[in-house]
């Protein structure tokens, strides 16, 4: 027989993943307000770290679901083969960082009212990167999100203290579950899945290239998001399904960003009581006699 146990009034929310799918994220944080679940601390992730930065600067859900929506997500992608080739990626990135920069006006992580965990990956052989107040209290917010959006191949890397930088979810879930405040605040990792996809091949004649990189880097973080959770992070991290729509979806229409804030939300509201129920019994000396 179960004992109902109250759930803890605050957690460390971790924000893994996502790419453009990142108004999933907005739903998790509507339905963690709608629990009078509260944080003090925050961790992001590659889109993740976009959510994370936004509101830890003072933006309601509302509007940071407005300017989702609103956004072209167009705008921060390019193609060249030459930058390709020399810097890693068909972007550079710039323009998504001073777009974000105008938004967070240029703050450091040591003005945020939060403790901001920004994770970045070094694919020198360093793995994951953490930014925060206590590491990198003057490094402005936008650079550290920037770094750790850069997904492989669309945005180029780039050089942080002789480290190589690019998407923070290659290689962040040995770094995500810490005891983040110190204080044994549980924390639960948020995790956005995609199912693959086949799509229609359009026609070419010649120059393949550009759709064979968009079919590659749309496998590969497919993968990254479906890569298996280990057995002793299970009970804190919490799966979004997303469905079929990918991370890298940067002409994602009104209706699919609505879909993923709604898959967000719900999906939280539903499952997140079980997660931290058994966080609980797991903290507890005595939870083996409580079946």
């Amino acid at each position: 027989m179960s004992l109902s146990m109250p759930l803890p009034s605050h957690i460390v929310p971790i924000f893994s993943g996502g790419g453009t799918r990142l108004p999933a994220h907005l739903g998790i944080l509507q339905a963690l307000d709608e629990m009078n679940i509260k944080f003090n601390t925050l961790v992001g992730v590659s889109g993740g770290s976009v959510i994370t930065a936004l509101y830890s600067k003072g933006y309601a859900i509302e509007d940071m679901l407005k300017l989702a929506i609103s956004t072209d997500f167009k705008q921060f992608t390019a193609f060249s083969l030459w930058r390709l080739v020399r810097e890693g990626g068909l972007s550079s990135g710039d323009h998504f960082e001073q777009w974000m920069d105008d938004l967070l006006e240029g703050v450091t992580f040591t003005e945020l009212p939060f403790a901001l965990n920004i994770l970045a990956t070094d694919v020198n052989g360093g793995g994951p990167v953490l930014f925060n107040k206590a590491r990198t209290p003057t490094v402005r917010v936008s650079q550290a999100v920037r770094f750790s959006m850069s997904i492989p191949l669309i945005f180029s890397f780039k050089e942080f203290e002789n480290q190589l930088l690019v998407d923070g979810a290659i290689l962040s879930e040995d770094a995500l579950f810490e005891d983040w405040q110190q204080d044994g605040t549980p924390s639960v990792c948020f995790r956005l899945k995609s199912n693959a996809k086949r799509r229609p091949l359009t026609p070419r004649r010649g120059f393949v290239l550009p759709q064979y990189i968009s079919l590659l880097i749309q496998t590969f973080m497919t993968a990254v998001s479906r890569e298996y959770v280990h057995a002793q992070y299970w009970h804190n991290t919490l799966v979004v399904n997303t469905g079929d729509i990918s991370a890298v979806d940067f002409s994602m229409t009104e209706a699919a960003k609505r879909r993923l804030f709604d898959v967000g939300y719900q999906t939280t509201l539903r499952f997140l009581p079980a997660k931290l129920t058994r966080c609980i019994k797991l903290k507890r000396p005595e939870s083996h006699l409580i079946e």
